[in-house]
């Protein structure tokens, strides 16, 4: 009877069964005892073999996930403000019903309509482009929630980069760049390399590969990338104005009026392609490394690094700045333009004034002429970004822009 029980304690199908026995109670001492709807989420997981996964913030999986439930998240928000104003008593709905107001929340769910032919476009691409990466998403019932505000703001990087409503917007703060890179001959473009970090849906990069330079446009959030190629695949987009949003209607705020809010946006106003003279880097920006010389004989790096509304994004000044140093050939040109909005909540390790972010940028191994004349002289320009010129509110950054020489 002993030699059976200990035979019983020793076999395969007992440790089998204890091991995660074992740790389920090993979790549950350090975790804390779970949920009645985590216990079901997980035996659900377990069940039908799929598992909950966390995709990087701006990763391919997130952003193709969040284009996927953009609609559907719009929805959501709008039965949300459907069920706020049922709250109203009779007399208020009365008079919200004769101002237009349910009419409005009807215009509301049109133009979530007309924008999700953009991001169901954009998600049919991603997954023919990354069919490796995303043909095993759960997209029904994935864990990842979408990110609505992100999506949000790639639809308004349409208007902003690629339509005649954002023509002004680009012209101001495109222009002092695009002056100091003319200040190069046409035939000297040639064997020349710009690098344009934070490259969003890549208007800038695509107007200086136009000019004749070999352009890098690197971006890491694919919530941004993904837009940029449904706009340069001949497959989605063929034709100039192809498409239609109407970026505006998801905030009532500052509104002048309902046409103003429910406008359509048409776009592309140009269209761009991907060519000798330009090329997607679609990384971290502090993973890139030196390219090799156009032209034989020739130094190793970058003649431009370019960052617009770029270097305040960095958790890291200081190595962002050497990072721009080091991709940069001897003598090469940092041309900046931006304001200083640190990402908040002390995850940048360090929010620098302008005054600091100069001295630092001396320290890196940068001049920047205060005296320059022309297009290089350093200067404050007032500007916007992604705006809407109809509405009753303007956020104006007095953005810093400068041009600065890597002297050692």
């Amino acid at each position: 009877m002993l030699d059976h029980v200990l035979r019983t304690l020793s076999s395969d199908t007992l440790l089998a069964c204890l091991i995660p026995t074992l740790l389920f109670f090993s979790s549950l001492y350090f975790y804390g005892i779970p949920s009645l709807s985590e216990l079901r989420q997980n035996v659900a997981e377990i069940v039908t073999g799929r598992r909950r996964t966390t995709f990087g913030h701006f990763s391919v999986e997130r952003a193709a996930l969040s284009y996927q439930q953009y609609a559907k998240l719009s929805r959501n928000e709008l039965a949300t403000m459907r069920a706020s104003y049922a709250k109203l008593g009779r007399a208020h709905k009365r008079v919200g019903y004769d101002l237009g107001y349910t009419a409005k929340l009807n215009r509301l769910q049109e133009a979530t309509a007309v924008n999700a032919k953009v991001s169901e476009g954009i998600v049919q691409l991603a997954q023919e482009q990354f069919s490796d990466r995303l043909s095993y998403l759960d997209w029904q019932g994935a864990g990842t929630h979408g990110d609505l505000p992100r999506v949000r703001e790639s639809l308004k990087h349409f208007m902003r980069d690629w339509s005649e409503e954002g023509r002004e917007e680009r012209a101001n703060i495109f222009g002092p760049i695009l002056d100091v890179l003319n200040e190069v001959t046409a035939p000297g473009r040639r064997g020349m390399r710009v690098l344009v970090p934070g490259s969003g849906l890549g208007r800038l990069a695509w107007e200086i590969s136009n000019a004749g330079f070999a352009v890098t446009a690197n971006e890491l959030s694919f919530f941004m990338n993904l837009a940029f190629r449904f706009l340069l695949s001949e497959k989605t987009t063929q034709r100039v104005n192809q498409h239609t949003l109407q970026p505006y209607a998801s905030w009532f705020s500052h509104q002048r009026t309902i046409d103003a809010l429910f406008r359509s946006v048409n776009f592309p106003d140009a269209l761009p392609r991907l060519s000798r003279n330009l090329e997607l880097a679609e990384c971290d920006f502090l993973t890139l490394r030196p390219p090799s010389p156009l032209q034989a004989g020739d130094l190793v790096g970058y003649d431009f690094v370019v960052t617009l509304f770029f270097i305040d994004t960095s958790l890291n000044i200081i190595e962002t700045l050497e990072h721009i140093h080091g991709l940069l050939k001897p003598g090469g040109s940092w041309i900046n333009l931006g304001p200083l909005l640190w990402t908040g909540g002390g995850q940048a390790s360090l929010e620098l004034s302008l005054e600091e972010l100069l001295r630092l940028a001396d320290i890196v191994g940068f001049d920047i002429a205060a005296d320059a004349d022309g297009p290089r002289r350093r200067r404050m320009i007032e500007c916007e970004y992604t705006a809407d010129r109809a509405a009753m509110m303007r956020w104006l950054y007095q953005a810093e822009f400068w041009v600065a020489t890597k002297v050692r």
